[in-house]
């Protein structure tokens, strides 16, 4: 795990470094697609969530019959 902290720390390094017209273009060039990949597996994910019948509690309470229509005499 060590790797990955002293290779973090090179990244971080290298970024800060930069001229910020250049630190915007990369930082967007990374971020905008890693955050749309992540909204898009957190949508997949509620979706299959909101699927999955053994996330369902239909048995726990059912719902109430609709009163019948009232017609006027």
């Amino acid at each position: 795990m060590d790797w990955l902290w002293q290779w973090w720390d090179g990244v971080e390094l290298w970024l800060v470094q930069l001229p910020v017209a250049v630190q915007f273009p990369v930082v967007m060039i990374v971020v905008l697609p890693l955050c749309l990949g992540v909204a898009r597996l957190i949508d997949r994910v509620a979706d299959w969530g909101a699927k999955n019948p053994a996330s369902r509690v239909d048995d726990a309470a059912p719902e109430p019959e609709p009163e019948p229509e009232k017609v006027a005499a």
